[in-house]
């Protein structure tokens, strides 16, 4: 059985780490070179970075931050935010990112996804799905959640992947930030409906909502992965709590490997 995986998520607007609730109100949270070496070595499967402002300004990803949070960093690393040809793709991954994350970009460009997936692998590639609830399912949102483009949800996941795509991104607008739990319908719904993994993101408040998000029972969200903001830059939990409970609840989870010396306690 694969692996559970713990991912912190960096929210990054004008070099800073930020975090909102349902993607507006955005509060300072940190440095994200510091945020990004302490959850690295707490024992943190992988790391995400969005650039959340790039696409909405019309500009590419903060390349040097990339770069300089890549070199500080020892697990896998996915970075997204303005991504819109191959070329940028290919100036990411040479700044240290081991994946990259599409989202406007995808929707404007679909064949953007079979591009990178064809020059680059499946496992290089990410869409990320911003969705949010509306009668009979779920609307993909795009440019920081300002745009609904009528695409369904699950229809899209579904899209992405036939074109390439080697993991989704998941993440509840409807949820992002109120620690109210994961949209787990939301969450099995795309799971169930690709042969990819998928990350859930948005509405974690506790170890109870990250267990159920990744449970594969008939009432879990069946995600491979599980995206963290606010309950790490708050300090509320680390990444060695969680994992620690994970595993007493049975999850597989990847065991802490922590570096001698290292922890993830503020």
């Amino acid at each position: 059985m694969v692996a559970k995986r713990i991912i912190p998520c960096l929210d990054v607007a004008d070099g800073r780490v930020v975090k909102g609730v349902n993607f507006v109100g955005l509060r300072d949270a940190g440095d994200p070179v510091e945020l990004a070496c302490r959850y690295s070595a707490s024992g943190a499967d992988e790391l995400v970075f969005l650039d959340i402002a790039a696409s909405h300004q019309g500009r590419a990803t903060l390349v040097d931050l990339v770069r300089r949070t890549a070199e500080a960093v020892t697990i896998p690393f996915t970075v997204g935010g303005g991504i819109s040809t191959v070329e940028g793709i290919t100036e990411l991954l040479r700044a240290g990112a081991d994946k990259v994350s599409l989202n406007s970009s995808a929707v404007r460009d679909p064949e953007l996804v079979a591009r990178g997936a064809e020059r680059f692998g499946c496992q290089c590639i990410v869409v990320a799905i911003d969705a949010r609830r509306r009668e009979g399912g779920w609307d993909v949102y795009v440019k920081g959640g300002r745009e609904n483009t009528g695409l369904d949800a699950v229809a899209w996941a579904q899209r992405v992947v036939a074109l390439g795509a080697g993991e989704i991104l998941l993440t509840s607008m409807d949820g992002d930030g109120t620690q109210a739990g994961y949209e787990l319908e939301l969450t099995r719904a795309v799971a169930d409906a690709v042969e990819v993994p998928v990350i859930a993101s948005g509405g974690a408040g506790c170890i109870d909502h990250i267990a159920q998000a990744l449970d594969a029972g008939p009432k879990g969200g069946h995600a491979s992965a599980a995206l963290l903001a606010s309950l790490l830059h708050d300090g509320v939990l680390t990444v060695e709590q969680i994992k620690s409970d994970l595993l007493g609840r049975g999850l597989t989870i990847r065991p802490l490997e922590l570096p001698a010396g290292a922890s993830g306690s503020r």
